[in-house]
């Protein structure tokens, strides 16, 4: 079915300036961190739970889950309602999620909770969708890469904080910060100016089975939707089990070795602005495929980690500037297909993204349970391959000769 026509007042074009543009960067990066917190955390988690490694690898599990669930359920109002209006609510939800976090007496409750953060800790995403409608079409992927670098920053250092807080605090503590950031970010927020606004709202329910008929008339947005969910599953693999790895080095590293991990890929996450830059002067498809090839380079480089751990930093610097790259230059190439339909076309391609982390997650655990740390580098290795094969389908299905029909 064809989303109703829209009509939208002119006033409601606020104009995004420099200082705006921050703030959504700095909300994307404090928000997003809340969702991550927890993968630095995990062994300290499962001695408080007295749990297995493997069943407290649900936890990050489940938040991604829970993230891929709110944005086919609840992103898609982003077409019909005040975007700053879902930001606001998103934020303060957060907070008062890592609260119950924080206080979780079971592993059952703090999996739950995980869940109903990630459902609705949805403003890293809102706000990059918030940011590209108001720039300039000329400046979407400079915005979107600016924004997402918040983004990245905030995923990353978010580990890092994680680790070194956890290990001199306690891991409950990490969550009692968490909350307090959101609270100051959420009033900080009050300065967003309002988005603009349809004249006639869109059922929820057609809203959602729009999403059907958009994802079946537009291959590109399949495309780039299965790119990111390979790509993002590769990065969860990693994430998902390198504290394990390092625990179960010679040297039986902790958490904050995990947290100087974090500095390393957040120098590789200075590849989301210059992929944005990239992607609006050049072939989006080869910005792409030249990060993903990084991507998969470093799955191959990880595995010479157990001669030297400075493999594995190097690895870990471009693993992340891939992931980065690749994932911005899969939202600049999307956000650039229908200003109308921008909340849906997010929802769509971070349901799959998202989704792919959840599976990447479960994927890395599973080999990591089973064949240790070979099972995870392999593992990433080959989602990293099927992305750049993605990618470039079109491309080979072109070269290929077309056989003659015959004419007798």
């Amino acid at each position: 079915m064809q989303p109703r026509p829209r009509v939208v007042s002119a006033r409601a074009h606020p104009r995004l300036t420099t200082g705006l543009t921050w703030l959504l960067a700095l909300t994307a990066g404090v928000t997003v961190a809340n969702i991550y917190y927890n993968q630095s955390l995990l062994p300290d988690m499962a001695r408080a739970f007295q749990v297995t490694d493997a069943v407290v690898g649900y936890v990050p599990m489940l938040t991604q889950l829970g993230y891929a669930a709110g944005l086919l359920l609840i992103v898609p109002l982003a077409d019909s309602m005040d975007r700053r209006r879902l930001i606001l609510l998103s934020t303060l939800g957060a907070a008062l999620m890592m609260v119950a976090i924080a206080l979780a007496p079971t592993l059952w409750i703090a999996t739950c909770a995980s869940f109903l953060l990630g459902l609705i800790g949805l403003s890293p995403i809102l706000v990059v969708a918030f940011g590209a409608t108001l720039a300039e079409p000329e400046r979407r992927g400079r915005t979107v890469g600016l924004i997402m670098g918040g983004l990245l920053v905030g995923v990353l250092f978010s580990r890092t904080a994680a680790g070194f807080i956890g290990a001199l605090l306690g891991w409950r503590d990490v969550f009692w910060i968490g909350a307090g950031l959101s609270l100051l970010n959420t009033v900080a927020l009050l300065k967003l100016p309002h988005s603009p606004q349809p004249a006639e709202s869109i059922p929820y329910f057609e809203l959602l089975k729009s999403l059907a008929g958009l994802i079946r008339r537009e291959a590109a947005l399949r495309r780039h939707a299965l790119i990111g969910a390979l790509g993002f599953g590769a990065f969860s693999a990693f994430w998902t089990t390198l504290a394990f790895y390092l625990a179960d080095r010679p040297e039986h590293y902790g958490g904050r070795m995990v947290g100087l991990f974090g500095f390393v890929a957040m120098a590789g996450a200075a590849a989301a602005p210059i992929s944005g830059r990239l992607s609006d002067r050049h072939s989006a498809q080869w910005v792409n495929g030249t990060f993903l090839a990084l991507m998969a380079v470093s799955f191959l480089m990880m595995g010479l980690a157990g001669y030297s751990l400075l493999w594995l930093v190097a690895a870990v610097f471009l693993m992340d500037a891939g992931t980065q790259g690749s994932h911005i230059s899969n939202q600049t190439r999307i956000m650039g297909m229908n200003v109308e339909l921008r909340g849906r076309i997010t929802s769509v391609y971070m349901v799959s993204y998202f989704l792919g982390g959840a599976l990447g997650s479960a994927v890395g655990s599973h080999a990591w349970a089973r064949w240790h740390w070979p099972g995870v580098w392999i593992s990433g290795a080959v989602m990293a391959g099927l992305g750049l094969v993605t990618l470039f389908a079109e491309n080979l299905r072109a070269a290929l000769p077309v056989p003659a029909r015959s004419t007798g």
